[in-house]
């Protein structure tokens, strides 16, 4: 997979980075590595079946276990994704996708999807889902990067 040249410049969303609380390390104490490994590999095939699957590599489960690292270390784990692929900066790596509003209402009703079962899949604190949602509400805001009067080209 390879990503699509850009054809829109780089939108900056007027809010700045998201003000949002961090998701509780609880939710890691809970569910565990592994358990953060399963939640998003779930959330992965949920993304597989969405129009965003071009966005994409082949391998899935390599691309799961990706953002998995990143989601141990943002609730307070080892620092895995910085030890295997460096400083997150996740905007910048963003960049090479035209993120629409459209493309984030996607992968953010993905990420719900698995959300709203995590408390019964994976022993996930159901006392934490709503400020787990609102990270990943802020987060993914910040991801856009196509102004809201331009479309991301299909």
């Amino acid at each position: 997979m390879s990503a699509p040249e850009r054809t829109r410049p780089i939108h900056v969303p007027a809010a700045g980075p998201p003000q949002v609380s961090r998701p509780s390390a609880q939710i890691l104490e809970a569910i565990g590595q592994d358990g953060v490994f399963r939640m998003l590999a779930d959330f992965y095939g949920e993304l597989e079946q969405s129009e965003l699957r071009r966005w994409f590599p082949e391998d899935m489960k390599a691309a799961s276990e990706r953002s998995a690292a990143f989601f141990v270390q943002l609730l307070g784990g080892p620092p895995l994704f910085n030890e295997r692929y460096g400083p997150p900066r996740m905007r910048m790596r963003h960049f090479p996708f035209e993120i629409d509003e459209a493309a984030r209402r996607i992968w953010l009703d993905a990420f719900h999807r698995v959300i709203d079962s995590a408390p019964a899949n994976y022993g996930f604190p159901a006392e934490h889902v709503e400020g787990f949602r609102a990270f990943l509400d802020g987060f993914s805001a910040w991801m856009v990067n196509v102004a809201p009067d331009e479309t991301a080209p299909s």
